[in-house]
């Protein structure tokens, strides 16, 4: 069964808000308009873009979403 990117967001939480994917999955857990059951990089990404201001390079949530799909598969 694959997980949705929240899911996959939440075992990547922790102290050390100085590695980029620990920072967000940090701020998306507290996030609580995030859409947790999405699997959809558009959908996920656009709400990023246009819905937060807690993330200023995308770059980060590509790399996240990379990892998400070597880690779902």
């Amino acid at each position: 069964m694959r997980r949705s990117f929240y899911h996959y967001l939440m075992t990547q939480r922790g102290p050390n808000e100085s590695k980029a994917e620990v920072y967000l999955a940090n701020k998306v857990d507290h996030d609580i308009t995030f859409p947790k059951q999405s699997e959809n990089y558009h959908e996920i990404s656009s709400y990023l873009e246009m819905e937060v201001n807690y993330i200023s390079d995308m770059t980060l949530f590509d790399e996240a979403w990379e990892k998400y799909l070597e880690n779902n598969h």
